[in-house]
């Protein structure tokens, strides 16, 4: 969709697509639906690329950026901050992979070799999320349940290893079959990524090879560093944030929107999230750009007044008069009236109160709060009204659809992130401070404050300075939104340096998702065998195996992150 002028009436056909071919047996079983071997290949693309998309939006801007601390919840936080997480089952993944074969099969019935590399890579992709998620699944003989014998119903699961590399080896089938591939058999509006442009499919291949060759460079370096310099050598990537792969909303209805749009909830879901000050705060002491961007002010400053003979004022003041009887506004008066000039604060005795307060424009939630909602003496705490001395979102993000507001799948500045860790490690990857720099200013181009790069990039702690781990820093920043890529990243790197607050139920950050209870109940020999083969570490705490503790292959034998 990026770049791409489609009708409204295509994107609600596309989104409704999602729920419309998730299981294959309903077209058989509906009378009036259409047989499978008559099916049109380009129908079957967008349910699989918008799923793709909604599913990996969902993830990074949602729990995951809780883990990453990228956000934190002041409200129903517990999954988010503090990774309260219980059985989680992958059907809607697998759901994605059943379409997606389809679409491989007719692809080959109806010699349309694009449409066959376009289901190799999201083949790819949505496997790769799932390993990445739980490690060890289905694969070889996943999508075959239709086929007769109890190893298709109950399909025993595969290695992370042997999934990550068949991953690669379709990345490299897919970019083959793109290099000699045109469009002829596309219909432009059902490719919602890039409207059946060669071009942007074939980057899209190879920078997906980029990230998980790079995913393997701990466990099997010979194979990421081949797999990086073959990409690297045929200059085809992603290279310039005008060919991230994005994916628009609608904005029509819940199911088609931003996750947070207000329309849809009074702005309940919005209110809750807060940036983490694991990300704020060096973001502004490095005075980044993108803070204005992603935050908004608080609604009430704090102001340090040693004069004052109480702690705290008992009231908010507009425009330095306190207003006798009103403790806050709610959230709508405050954007009202901010954004006709008033400018609102309280005054603090710090020697009264006996400790300091946040009196910056720019608030953060420090992560794993007891108690997050009433972070920085919030006189309102729970869930009545919004917390007036911490910042929120940006307001942008309270829309349903906006041009900022988009599923970001993988970026330039993601790619030029993953050179630049190659460059460092070694690899015939070029150089590694032109890439750092590169993703940087691909990042501030893709958020539309590219002017302020050459400020940025002087300042102390941004400014290049050899290491891999300064580069997972800054590509955890540009993350935002997707912070599924930056827990991964994290999990094999150790970088940032997060550490869990007070109200985790264990002092290191989670690792994998809990394998779910469909897999549990109904193909429990095959799941307990993964089971056994997780590293049980020393953060398990009676939950067993099957804990977001264990570690799974990618991470045994690392010592990281932890």
């Amino acid at each position: 969709m990026n770049n791409l002028n489609i009708k409204l009436g295509t994107l609600v056909l596309v989104f409704s697509l999602v729920g419309g071919c998730k299981d294959l047996d309903e077209i058989n079983d509906n009378p009036n639906g259409v047989s499978p071997s008559n099916a049109n290949v380009n129908m079957l693309m967008p349910t699989v690329l918008v799923g793709v998309g909604q599913n990996i939006l969902n993830l990074g801007y949602q729990d995951l950026a809780g883990v990453v601390q990228h956000t934190q919840k002041d409200g129903w936080n517990g999954g988010h901050n503090h990774y309260d997480w219980g059985l989680q089952d992958w059907s809607g993944w697998y759901g994605l992979l059943r379409t997606n074969q389809f679409m491989i099969q007719r692809a080959e019935e109806t010699n349309s070799p694009f449409h066959k590399a376009v289901g190799l890579t999201m083949k790819s992709l949505i496997f790769g999320m799932i390993t990445d998620l739980w490690g060890d699944a289905p694969y070889t003989k996943a999508l075959q349940g239709s086929q007769p014998g109890l190893e298709n119903q109950l399909p025993a699961f595969d290695s992370q290893e042997v999934i990550y590399r068949g991953i690669i080896e379709d990345l490299k089938a897919a970019s083959v079959i793109f290099a000699s591939a045109n469009n002829a058999s596309v219909i432009a509006q059902y490719d919602v990524y890039f409207g059946g442009n060669v071009t942007r499919w074939h980057k899209f291949t190879n920078s997906l090879l980029l990230r998980y060759s790079m995913r393997l460079s701990e466990k099997i370096p010979a194979l990421a560093k081949s797999g990086v310099e073959q990409v690297v050598s045929s200059g085809v990537y992603i290279s310039d944030a005008s060919e991230d792969v994005v994916m628009d909303f609608i904005g029509a209805s819940a199911g088609d929107s931003w996750p947070t749009a207000a329309s849809f909830d009074a702005g309940s879901n919005f209110r809750r999230l807060k940036p983490s000050t694991t990300l704020l705060n060096p973001m502004l002491e490095n005075q980044d750009p993108r803070v204005r961007v992603w935050f908004r002010e608080v609604h009430c400053q704090w102001v340090e007044d040693k004069t004052l003979s109480t702690a705290t004022d008992p009231f908010i003041r507009r425009n330095g008069v306190l207003q006798q009887g009103t403790v806050s506004l709610t959230d709508d008066q405050y954007v009202a009236q901010i954004a006709a000039g008033n400018k609102f604060t309280r005054h603090y005795n710090p020697d009264l109160l006996g400790y300091k307060l946040d009196t910056r424009n720019y608030v953060g939630l420090p992560p794993g709060l007891v108690a997050p909602s009433e972070h920085n003496r919030n006189p309102t705490p729970g869930q009545t009204l919004e917390n007036q001395h911490a910042s929120q979102l940006a307001d942008v993000y309270r829309q349903a659809k906006h041009a900022l507001l988009k599923a970001r799948i993988i970026s330039a500045s993601e790619v030029y992130f993953i050179l630049a860790e190659a460059a460092l490690k070694g690899y015939s990857a070029g150089n590694a401070e032109s890439h750092y720099q590169n993703g940087i200013r691909a990042s501030l181009k893709t958020w539309g404050v590219e002017i302020r790069f050459a400020d940025f990039i002087v300042q102390p702690k941004v400014k290049f300075n050899g290491t891999i781990k300064q580069v997972i820093e800054q590509k955890w920043i540009a993350s935002w939104t997707n912070a599924g890529e930056a827990w991964f990243d994290f999990r094999r790197t150790g970088f940032p340096e997060l550490k869990p607050g007070p109200a985790s139920p264990e002092p290191v950050l989670p690792v994998r998702f809990i394998y779910g209870g469909n897999e549990i109940n109904f193909n429990n020999n095959e799941v307990t065998k993964a089971i056994n083969r997780l590293e049980v570490t020393p953060y398990e705490g009676g939950r067993g195996a099957n804990n977001q503790w264990s570690k799974t292959w990618i991470t045994q034998g690392t010592n990281k992150p932890w």
